[in-house]
């Protein structure tokens, strides 16, 4: 099954480093039969487009999560699409995340398809998604408009090979 799992470029060169992503439990999104249900007019790429997407947003709150811990990461969204066993999956019940799904163990960098991150010129836009946040999360329209804003950038396809070269400075 293919699952997207959210990252950063720190994180992705860890994952490198250790031949992987872990420790499990691992959360990704994938076309789950919820978000079926919910996008029924939706084929299977629409499907994975969603499914993608919530991945970039959980990538953006590790990005901020990261600058709250001190760790500097370039503004970039990144999402690891990977090919995981459906037995190593349990869909989430969050109607909230209707693509939320749990890997039950490490995902091996052997099982990546492609890498899909943003592009440099997204930069001020993720900056500012980042900044907003906060507001965004006590419910301020405004910060929630930027936050949206950062998905007005669709994040560009990278092959495996290619991941070296997201990694240089």
């Amino acid at each position: 099954m293919r699952v997207y799992l959210p990252c950063t470029l720190p994180a992705l060169a860890l994952a490198v480093e250790a031949g992987g992503l872990g420790p499990a439990p691992l959360i990704g999104y994938a076309v789950t039969p919820a978000l079926i249900e919910w996008y029924a007019s939706g084929d299977t790429e629409e499907l994975e487009y969603v499914a993608l997407t919530e991945a970039a947003r959980a990538s953006l709150r590790m990005l901020a999560a990261d600058r709250a811990d001190g760790v500097e990461a370039a503004p970039r969204r990144v999402v690891i699409a990977a090919e995981v066993p459906e037995g190593m999956i349990t869909a989430g019940a969050d109607l909230e995340e209707r693509a939320r799904v749990r890997i039950a163990d490490a995902v091996p960098l052997t099982t990546v398809a492609a890498v899909h991150v943003d592009d440099t010129g997204a930069a001020a836009d993720i900056e500012a998604a980042i900044a907003a946040l906060p507001a965004a999360d006590e419910g301020d329209d405004d910060a929630q408009f930027t936050v949206d804003g950062a998905e007005a950038h669709d994040l560009m396809w990278f092959a495996t090979q290619e991941i070296p070269d997201l990694l240089r400075p």
